[in-house]
């Protein structure tokens, strides 16, 4: 069973389906996540191919190469509803993510916390998200990754909530986890705390 199907079995969720956007600068592990949190498969240990699930594309972690442009995937199970953007650094891509605000029940970002240079990108695009009329009255929880702490000049969590000002996050529950993608650890505390949260939105 993958993360998003123990997901779906904790909230209880047998009709209603839960938008979930994964949002994050290119190059920050995205990808890597979403095919962690795929129920697994004997094949291919990316998901199920059985009718109840849709995937647009299925991407071993090693074959996972620079999106050009923007690539979305969908999937879903009969109560579960989850929307992957893999978008490129250009901000006329990013751009396109407020169509898909308004449906959202909850929000992962990932951060890539080697990349400093780009923290300012990650900000203010954050900031955008923050603000945009259909997220800015929402209580929906936001889930933040700060991805590959394996690597050596990874930032801790709490330099990543700094340098994003995290904290001034006021008015929505947020929540940060360190994380190595390519093993999955710390998806699974990310997990709990937001299947925590999303189930109070539907109480």
């Amino acid at each position: 069973m993958g993360l998003l199907d123990k997901l779906s079995g904790w909230l209880g969720l047998r009709k209603k389906e839960v938008n979930v956007l994964c949002l994050g600068l290119d190059n920050s592990g995205k990808t890597t996540i979403i095919n962690q949190l795929k129920p697994p498969n004997n094949s291919n240990h990316l998901g199920p191919l059985s009718s109840e699930w849709k995937h647009v594309s299925q991407t071993q972690a090693q074959d996972i190469v620079p999106t050009i442009g923007f690539n979305i995937e969908k999937f879903k199970t009969s109560s579960l509803s989850f929307t992957v953007f893999d978008m490129s650094g250009q901000g006329k891509y990013r751009n396109l993510w407020e169509h898909y605000y308004k449906d959202s029940h909850a929000i992962i970002f990932v951060v890539d916390s080697v990349d400093k240079l780009r923290m300012v990108v990650v900000k203010e695009e954050l900031d955008t998200l923050l603000q945009h009329e259909d997220i800015r009255d929402k209580k929906i929880p936001v889930l933040f990754f700060a991805n590959k702490m394996d690597l050596q000049d990874a930032m801790s969590s709490n330099k990543v909530t700094q340098m994003l000002c995290l904290d001034s996050i006021q008015d929505k529950p947020w929540h940060i986890c360190a994380s190595n993608a390519i093993k999955g650890d710390g998806l699974q505390e990310g997990l709990d705390w937001l299947q925590g949260h999303i189930k109070r939105m539907n109480t």
